[in-house]
């Protein structure tokens, strides 16, 4: 690719990925019930709820999932990926291909917050234990569920937990052995496009 459209396809994909964060964490914040009084819930809140709104009207929650937020996640990649296959480098895209990349990397998504989560978690406890963060508050929620069934194998011991050290672990693994042979298996279709793939930095 030249340079206008390496620079076009990065512009691209920040804007979308951050809002995908956005939603994401909007989605997820709203399944653990998390406290949206925090003022960092209601930035995600106010940033979420114009698009949201109308989808509701269509899409219900269930079992605790805003799978309106869902739906929203797929739109905002799948307009992520076309915009980027306009791009005069990329051959035309299969629909199947282009659905199935979306999916995938909403699931590395999905995981890449939670390693994040857990990591700032435990550099925050670190720089300011025992101190009140509204940054803090909402991590310890996000990131409880998944914390939580590791800490009933392995409880604190003396005084130290290495339950985010093996929850990491766990979730690298999930990223190695499933979503990294999904993103693999995609491109490697006849029906995609190896070069595509690389410019999304997969």
């Amino acid at each position: 690719m030249n340079y206008v459209s390496n620079a076009g396809v990065f512009l691209i994909q920040t804007i979308f990925g951050l809002y995908a964060v956005v939603v994401m964490l909007r989605l997820l914040l709203q399944w653990v019930r998390a406290d949206f009084h925090n003022p960092i819930s209601q930035f995600l809140v106010k940033a979420t709820s114009a698009p949201l709104r109308p989808l509701r009207r269509f899409i219900p929650g269930y079992a605790g999932i805003d799978f309106a937020a869902v739906v929203l996640l797929l739109i905002v990649k799948l307009v992520e990926i076309g915009l980027i296959s306009l791009f005069p480098e990329f051959p035309p895209l299969d629909i199947t291909g282009v659905i199935a990349l979306a999916v995938v990397e909403l699931l590395k998504l999905l995981l890449n917050v939670f390693i994040f989560g857990i990591i700032i978690m435990a550099v925050l406890s670190w720089i300011a234990p025992g101190t009140y963060n509204p940054v803090a508050a909402l991590l310890h929620q996000l990131t409880e569920p998944v914390l939580r069934p590791f800490r009933r194998l392995l409880p604190p011991m003396g005084g130290l937990d290495l339950t985010p050290l093996i929850a990491l672990v766990a979730l690298w693994l999930v990223m190695l052995l499933i979503i990294a042979p999904l993103q693999d298996g995609i491109c490697s279709l006849s029906l995609f496009n190896n070069t595509y793939c690389r410019a999304r930095l997969l």
